[in-house]
């Protein structure tokens, strides 16, 4: 994927976090390799001074080394002054500093613009796409040889129903069975031995349980999936992806086991869906969604935020009653 060239500037695009990170990793390590060995990061809020990208550029190096420069757009969308200020930075880009812009997904409407335009033109453009389900098993394999590995159809079946695309989200399982069993070959049945023998929490666990709600043996799996090193990423897709579905089935509760069922909810996961949805108001289900999103981009490094905090305050909040909470 990284050219031997040294771009002026790398765009990394997408919203798909496992891949975004790899990406981003991988032309750190390469003008790492090349010297670029000083890094200034800028976050991009609504606050954010786009002077402070020119003032950059036209700094010196405390060391006289080459610099990175990396811009943290989530919404990648700089608006109209950011928009004028990469257009004149990329038109005449400083020497020994390459410019790397981290960025959320982008629209159709901002690859037509000048600004997206210019960054093509000058530089190499990352896009990060989930991995669509039929490839889904493959790349899964293609992981797991990696670790060497030879993972089982069925296996392979069970990770990809249990992660439902989330790329970070299997790593981390395909990193654990490797750590549990080692390399060579490996079944279903030694997946199942593994998994029962081992008392860790696990981040379905706490989906089912802000569910059915109970904030307090919410907390304590929280306590736990941080000790054990789990990436907050990882907690958040979780949560987003319930929440989600359930803000879209709260428009219409009498209808609730038919749109549950037909988006692929077990039978036995409906009593504890329809338990959140009579615990909460479709408005509260919209508001903790922006709250997914704010701990989406702190999770990434984009906003500087505690991100555990975040993520206990959100899940205690779905686990209780909105009505408790408003009168608390």
């Amino acid at each position: 994927m990284i050219a031997k060239k040294i771009y002026p500037v790398y765009m990394v695009s997408g919203d798909e976090p496992l891949q975004q990170m790899e990406s981003l990793d991988m032309i750190r390590a390469f003008l790492k390799e090349n010297d670029y060995l000083e890094r200034e990061v800028l976050d991009v809020d609504v606050q954010f001074d786009w002077q402070r990208l020119m003032d950059e550029a036209a700094s010196m190096s405390l060391f006289a080394s080459r610099r990175i420069v990396e811009l943290r757009l989530p919404s990648a969308k700089p608006g109209r002054q950011g928009s004028q200020m990469l257009k004149e930075y990329l038109s005449q880009p400083p020497e020994d500093t390459v410019l790397i812009i981290n960025a959320g997904k982008v629209d159709g409407n901002a690859k037509k613009s000048a600004w997206y335009k210019a960054v093509e033109q000058s530089g190499l453009v990352v896009q990060c796409w989930p991995v669509p389900v039929e490839k889904l098993s493959a790349w899964l394999k293609q992981r797991f040889k990696m670790r060497d590995m030879d993972a089982a159809h069925e296996v392979l079946a069970y990770i990809s129903q249990h992660i439902e695309g989330n790329l970070l989200a299997a790593d981390q399982e395909i990193e654990k069975l490797s750590l549990l069993l080692g390399p060579g070959k490996i079944t279903y049945a030694d997946v199942a031995e593994a998994i029962t023998s081992q008392s860790r929490y696990n981040v379905f666990e706490l989906a089912d349980v802000m569910l059915t709600g109970n904030p307090a043996r919410v907390i304590k799996i929280l306590m736990g999936l941080k000790a054990e090193g789990i990436v907050p990423v990882v907690v958040n897709w979780a949560i987003t992806k319930d929440i989600r579905l359930l803000s879209q089935v709260a428009v219409d509760v009498s209808s609730a086991d038919y749109l549950l069922k037909r988006s692929g909810v077990w039978q036995s996961r409906l009593a504890m869906f329809k338990a959140c949805l009579s615990r909460h108001s479709q408005r509260s289900f919209q508001m903790m969604l922006k709250r997914c999103a704010y701990i989406d981009a702190s999770s990434k490094g984009m906003i500087d935020a505690n991100v555990w905090d975040e993520i206990e305050s959100l899940c205690v909040r779905l686990a209780s009653t909105s009505k408790s909470l408003a009168a608390s």
